[in-house]
């Protein structure tokens, strides 16, 4: 699979699913020039970055006492569509929440879904993705 830049993806719709185009979505959240206000848009920026293959981004959104200390993508997954199934807190006023997702992918031409419920906590003030349970 080949990476799309950010820069060619700018007016593309946003892999998120959330319908508004990249630059207007999850770029600023990948960027550095906005946070994600919920746990569920941090979630939706975590999947554009696995779909757009920026593993920078997604251990800089993750939880200091769960975070690897490296992360490689598998180059041969295309990430293709995002679910939000469940969202439990994870609001403006809240610490923690959790998001249970569907993520379908594509690898070696077949289609798959992952399903995971992710927790999230704030760190410092920002939301960021501590673990999470797959079924």
């Amino acid at each position: 699979m080949g990476r799309v830049t950010r820069g060619r993806r700018a007016n593309q719709l946003c892999p998120c699913g959330s319908g508004r185009a990249y630059a207007d979505c999850c770029s600023p959240i990948h960027g550095g020039t906005a946070q994600a206000p919920t746990a569920e848009a941090l979630m939706r920026s975590r999947f554009s970055a696995f779909a757009l293959g920026d593993a920078g981004y997604l251990l800089r959104s993750w939880h200091s006492s769960t975070r690897p200390e490296r992360l490689e993508l598998a180059s041969e997954q295309r990430w293709t569509r995002l679910e939000i199934v469940d969202t439990d807190r994870g609001g403006l006023l809240d610490a923690t929440g959790t998001v249970t997702f569907h993520a379908h992918y594509r690898e070696a031409g077949r289609p798959g879904t992952l399903t995971e419920r992710s927790r999230f906590a704030r760190e410092d003030g920002r939301w960021v993705y501590l673990d999470g349970e797959q079924s």
